[in-house]
């Protein structure tokens, strides 16, 4: 295995995760006060699952996102 090119892949990977999740989780949360869904000042419950099949390995993180 070549260390420098996996943890370049793994840092790619998690950055891509990381900055999709934030835009959708922003989008979806514009969107919900917009149409009066949220008022603005609720805890959000977000769960992030990841899955790696070959690996076997399944790893949740769950926390609450404070929009006040």
């Amino acid at each position: 295995m070549n260390h420098e090119v996996f943890n370049t892949t793994l840092r790619q990977f998690l950055k891509q995760v990381g900055l999709t999740s934030q835009r959708q989780i922003e989008e979806a949360v514009s969107h919900a006060l917009d149409h009066g869904e949220i008022k603005g000042n609720e805890r959000l419950r977000a769960v992030m699952t990841l899955k790696i099949d070959q690996l076997e390995l399944t790893h949740i993180i769950e926390d609450d996102i404070v929009l006040e």
